[in-house]
């Protein structure tokens, strides 16, 4: 398991490389300013993890009351994904469509290629950051 500085390093690390290659290449792709895509990517990124951890807060609540248990399934897995990302869109389409000054249809388009490059993205750096910080299994001290 990994420790918890490093799962701080992990989540910093993420987000600024993240951020790195999201705001200029959404400049491009949008031809709007870097500046403006910078904006759009902080606050994605903001409000994502403060979604992350009141969703799951409240799914897992849900869970216990609804089922007695936190385990999920393959099934709710999916239900859990899609309940997760619609509420991001809930949240982010409106901003990103008022900050850009674009119509709801062009910002959800724009948040679909955010999700898409996110989700390549996640797959390439967690693999790259486990080899370039491989787990010590011979650390006792390691914590979830």
């Amino acid at each position: 398991m990994r420790t918890f500085g490093d799962r701080v390093r992990h989540a910093i690390l993420f987000e600024l490389i993240g951020l790195a290659i999201f705001t200029p290449g959404a400049a491009l792709l949008f031809d709007k300013p870097v500046a403006h895509m910078g904006v759009i990517g902080i606050v994605s990124a903001t409000v994502a993890t403060l979604w992350n951890f009141v969703f799951n807060l409240g799914f897992d609540k849900a869970m216990l009351r609804l089922r007695g248990s936190v385990e999920k399934t393959m099934a709710i897995r999916l239900v859990h994904t899609a309940l997760f990302e619609a509420g991001l869109i809930v949240a982010l389409i409106p901003f990103i469509a008022w900050y850009l000054g674009i119509g709801l249809m062009t910002a959800l388009v724009l948040d679909i290629a955010v999700v898409a490059f996110y989700l390549v993205y996640a797959f390439v750096f967690n693999i790259v950051y486990d080899r370039a910080f491989p787990i010590d299994a011979a650390m006792p001290h390691a914590t979830a």
